[in-house]
């Protein structure tokens, strides 16, 4: 992984939503590790807000923020796991237009390497929804910490290279271009 200086940095507008049934803003360990990573690297917190763990509250929150022009970029914390509560996934999946099946992967492969065959608990996953990309982590300040740490913060700095998401931000919605959708 190579940064090009020469690039200039282009802060990304994200929003981060946590998945609970019992956090609160003032609680609320792993939104707040994601919303002091994306201010330490110079990105913009757009928004920030807690839903419990119910498909349609979901849903609905990801969806108006992927309706919002001035949101890039939605990440979840919670609900990845396994039990009857663990519902993001099947909130965020069936909207993805585009699912980044390579996130899932890096992320398990990184966590494995942190917590070894228990990275199997998590169901991370990524896609793309109304031209907003959209990233699901588990819920522990851990988890978020390593996604932010390893993957998000390079693939979110325009500088990166060979390739990162920002330079291709501006086509996410190409296909709904030719389809008369956007």
């Amino acid at each position: 992984m190579e940064q090009h200086k020469e690039r200039v940095f282009v802060p990304v507008k994200i929003a981060v939503l946590t998945v609970s049934d019992t956090r609160t803003l003032d609680d609320d360990k792993s939104g707040t590790t994601l919303a002091d990573r994306i201010a330490a690297a110079g990105h913009i917190l757009a928004d920030r807000a807690i839903v419990t763990d119910d498909v349609i509250k979901i849903r609905e929150r990801v969806l108006a923020w992927s309706k919002d022009k001035q949101i890039d970029v939605v990440i979840t914390t919670g609900g990845t796991g396994f039990t009857g509560r663990d519902v993001t996934p099947e909130a965020l999946e069936p909207i993805f237009e585009k699912r980044m099946d390579g996130f899932s992967e890096v992320f398990h492969r990184i966590s494995y390497d942190k917590i070894g065959t228990s990275t199997i608990q998590s169901r991370a996953t990524g896609g793309v929804v109304n031209a907003t990309f959209v990233f699901a982590l588990p819920g522990s300040p851990g988890a978020c910490k390593d996604a932010w740490d390893n993957i998000l913060q390079y693939q979110l700095d325009y500088r990166h290279m060979p390739c990162n998401f920002v330079e291709i931000m501006p086509r996410l919605d190409e296909h709904l271009k030719r389809t008369g959708k956007a």
